[in-house]
């Protein structure tokens, strides 16, 4: 089978001649792959004395290497992890395995490190809201949403719509995988400091804001109803509390003496109805395009199927 390692990498001079190395000790059959995307310093020129198969993308961020990755690369196995020699190669074959011989679409290195400096406190509390977060609005999840280490099918790679940017593709690529209802696995991986003289290119505030803008933007386009039925609830509830006075003056006298509330009250109510309908039709896309998106899925072949 033809397995592929995909490196995106900004500035990794000083850690992706390991990283390859380390990648092509555990999988010797394996195809590597280093994306640089517009690095300032020597990234290209060592990866290629690694031995890897370097290509560029220019737009910046993790999210647009990464979809010119899947577009470009033809593989059975994709395994995606970072250039600065963080996760654990030698893990790749169990995960590897644990894809074929359960037939998954998924299989993701949770992380699991001691050391403080790999996997500091602040970032080990994002991701478990974060997580969690996610559990809420999507009603499951994985125990580590923002693991950069993944095993791929061939199907969810040519199935997955990616849209990001940036860091935030880790959770768009778990949301796809809940909303298609994927077969997918966890393993507990080792996670490592970086090398000396790596650089992390992680925003703590920054990236985990605009991770948590992805996912209440993926709630909106995959649970429109439920989206949208929150704020049909919340205006009706409104109206009813300004409507409920008026309505016992009404029984008791037949005036309604506030006519700005009536008028206010009656407003809500229309907003709640278009809210209620909007949520419904949007509803109905959603589903026109999962059914279109689990039509592309249906159209490769299974892991380690036998054409």
């Amino acid at each position: 089978m033809k397995i592929a390692v995909l490196l995106p990498c900004y500035n990794e001079e000083a850690a992706i001649a390991r990283t390859v190395a380390d990648f092509r000790a555990a999988l010797p059959d394996a195809v590597i792959h280093v994306y640089d995307n517009n690095s300032s310093d020597g990234t290209v020129a060592v990866a290629r004395g690694a031995g890897a198969t370097v290509g560029t993308e220019r737009m910046q961020g993790k999210g647009h290497v990464v979809r010119r990755m899947f577009a470009d690369i033809d593989a059975d196995i994709y395994i995606l992890a970072d250039g600065d020699a963080t996760y654990e190669a030698a893990a790749a074959p169990e995960l590897v395995r644990r894809l074929l011989d359960e037939r998954l679409d998924m299989v993701v290195g949770a992380r699991k490190s001691e050391i403080e400096a790999a996997y500091r406190r602040g970032h080990r509390l994002g991701n478990r809201l974060l997580t969690g977060m996610l559990a809420w609005t999507f009603g499951r999840s994985f125990t580590d949403i923002l693991s950069g280490y993944r095993v791929f099918s061939r199907r969810f790679v040519k199935s997955f719509p990616l849209l990001s940017s940036g860091f935030e593709i880790e959770t768009e690529i778990s949301v796809h995988a809940l909303e298609m209802r994927m077969p997918v696995a966890e393993v507990v991986t080792a996670y490592a400091a970086r090398p000396e003289g790596s650089v992390s290119k992680l925003n703590t505030y920054g990236d985990g804001w605009r991770i948590l803008k992805t996912i209440a933007m993926l709630f909106r386009l995959e649970r429109p109803l439920a989206f949208f039925g929150g704020f049909a609830l919340l205006l009706l509830v409104a109206a009813l509390v300004l409507a409920e006075p008026l309505a016992v003056t009404y029984a008791a006298t037949g005036l309604v003496p506030r006519f700005p509330t009536a008028i206010l009250a009656t407003g809500l109510v229309l907003l709640s109805a278009l809210s209620l309908f909007t949520g419904l039709i949007l509803d109905t896309v959603v589903r026109g395009r999962r059914e279109a998106k689990r039509l592309a899925y249906l159209a490769q072949p299974a892991p380690g199927s036998v054409s």
